[in-house]
């Protein structure tokens, strides 16, 4: 048996004065063809990752406006998360395949989680590539099958996208963030394409309007001086989010401003067994730095207290090598807070150069626009207003559960 997913209850009209009165009329108008769909989430986790932020969010949702959605985690061990972590790098480009007896695994974890599928649902949509073989094995099981890829396909390691392309191609649509990210191998003939970027929820514990005076509270229990400039980045301990690149960073802001601080956020998700070897890495890098605050959800950081780090930073970075989309750039846009994201993926999607935020390409880049947000605290205030209206127009979850409806319409 799967494992279902308590998501709790939301209610579009409470985004009403957020994102406008012409978009809720125009998601309830498309909700009202589709009412009684009976619409199946599938992922690996439920924690941790943006996967997992937007689903306790969109499945409510879906639910309020009339679909039957659920929300269903499949059932694995350390060797299947073992696999499919070197699965995930790979399809960003690292240059190294499963092994055979990896492969296995993976298919057999996936025919496994099959067979205890429910039957009966209108549309499943698998998320990722860890149950991606699964409709291969009980495709009867739904009338659709939707395959949603939330990372950056654009440059995979060839052997391994060859792998996974035929079960891709079986599917009734895929969905990308971002049409660059669409992989050659795949073709508008072998499967429907949609381009749907993802969105934060401003509702939601981690992006609600925190008091200055609540922010500096919680910042001031991790032992950060609140009457001190703050760096922050919030994201998975990941090669490709890059924190030693961000230590980097401040260290040469540190010999400018002595009294900035540092603090690298994160949250350890259940299917990525390498994290806990890059955190400890991560704190060997820091050297023992006393204002460098090293946290994780671990450390009784949750979503209360990423907003308040987010919100009390004078600088939000997000300095990816690699990035799917980042939806830790459009949370802190919303909060208003000056931005530097790494050039890449999808974080020039959300940060328009020079106007709401900056992008740089190196440690170098990233010191030299925090010194600037930093000596200029009405340039800082600038980028953010405009990251926050930005976001507004373009990365609200209302916004992608019409982008789903309309997907879900197309099916019928």
């Amino acid at each position: 048996m799967l494992q279902p997913v308590g998501v709790g209850h939301k209610t579009l009209a409470d985004y009403t004065h957020l994102v406008g009165r012409p978009l809720i009329e125009e998601i309830n108008e498309l909700a009202a063809e589709l009412k009684g769909l009976k619409v199946l989430h599938l992922s690996a986790t439920a924690f941790g990752g943006g996967v997992s932020e937007i689903l306790y969010t969109l499945v409510p949702l879906m639910r309020d406006v009339g679909i039957e959605a659920e929300w269903q985690v499949i059932i694995g061990r350390e060797e299947f998360f073992n696999a499919t972590k070197l699965m995930h790098n790979a399809l960003q480009g690292n240059p190294l395949d499963l092994s055979p007896s990896e492969w296995r695994t993976w298919e057999e974890y996936n025919e496994m989680n099959a067979q205890t599928l429910d039957e009966g649902w209108d549309v499943i949509i698998v998320h990722d590539p860890q149950p991606l073989a699964m409709r291969r094995h009980v495709p009867d099981k739904a009338k659709k099958w939707i395959w949603r890829c939330h990372i950056d396909l654009s440059t995979p390691h060839p052997p391994t996208i060859e792998r996974c392309v035929p079960y891709i191609e079986e599917y009734d649509g895929a969905v990308f963030h971002l049409q660059e990210y669409v992989p050659d191998s795949i073709t508008t003939d072998g499967v429907p394409l949609h381009i749907c970027p993802p969105a934060i929820d401003p509702l939601s514990p981690k992006n609600m309007a925190l008091s200055p005076e609540d922010a500096a509270f919680v910042c001031d229990q991790f032992g950060v001086d609140v009457d001190r400039p703050l760096i922050c980045q919030v994201s998975r301990f990941d090669p490709w989010k890059d924190p030693l690149g961000v230590i980097d960073a401040y260290r040469l802001v540190n010999q400018d401003m002595p009294e900035v601080q540092l603090a690298l956020v994160g949250s350890m998700a259940t299917d990525d067994p390498e994290g806990w070897e890059f955190f400890n890495s991560t704190l060997e890098y820091a050297q023992g730095d006393p204002d460098i605050k090293i946290l994780n959800n671990l450390n009784n950081v949750g979503s209360i207290e990423v907003n308040a780090f987010q919100s009390q930073a004078e600088v939000v970075i997000q300095k990816s090598t690699r990035e799917g989309f980042g939806l830790t750039v459009s949370e802190a846009l919303w909060k208003a807070r000056p931005f530097i994201g790494g050039d890449v993926g999808g974080i020039p999607l959300q940060v328009q150069d020079g106007t709401t935020g900056y992008l740089v390409s190196s440690a170098e880049e990233c010191a030299d626009r925090s010194l600037k947000i930093l000596r200029e605290p009405d340039l800082g205030k600038q980028l953010g207003r405009a990251g926050k209206e930005h976001v507004r127009k373009h990365f609200l979850t209302p916004r992608l559960l019409r982008d789903w409806l309309g997907i879900f319409k197309g099916l019928q």
